[in-house]
């Protein structure tokens, strides 16, 4: 069964660096449309405010985006750390309906068995930056 959780662990970790590479994705695509229909208005103010509030969802959704990237890394190398901060990230999800609320009962699920736990607790307690 710990195999079976390793392949469940790996899935996640992989799960957790798309869905958050796919979130900076959709921020770039807004930002283009956003400051794209401000350059097509060809007013001045029109262009600030549209650049300005593209690039503010794009800066707060890579933020929001950068924890999952970074504890999917975590999970693939099996750094005991990234087991609480994605789990962490699985509860938050369950808000986000209705992939997020898959992925948010996924984590829970695979990141509480007995079985994941113990392959975690042998895991090196590296800082997550390294």
């Amino acid at each position: 069964m710990e195999r079976q959780m390793d392949k469940h662990v790996t899935v996640l970790g992989a799960l957790y660096i798309a869905f958050s590479v796919l979130s900076i994705l959709v921020a770039i695509i807004v930002w283009t449309f956003v400051v794209g229909g401000g350059l097509l208005s060809g007013d001045e103010e029109a262009i600030a405010i549209t650049t300005g509030i593209g690039t503010a969802i794009v800066l707060l959704l890579s933020l929001l985006a950068a924890p999952g990237i970074i504890g999917g890394i975590g999970l693939l190398k099996r750094l005991s750390w990234a087991r609480i901060l994605v789990l962490i990230l699985g509860c938050l999800n369950l808000f986000n309906i209705p992939f997020g609320t898959a992925l948010g009962i996924y984590t829970i699920w695979v990141l509480v068995q007995d079985e994941t736990v113990k392959l975690f607790a042998s895991a090196p307690r590296s800082s997550p930056l390294s």
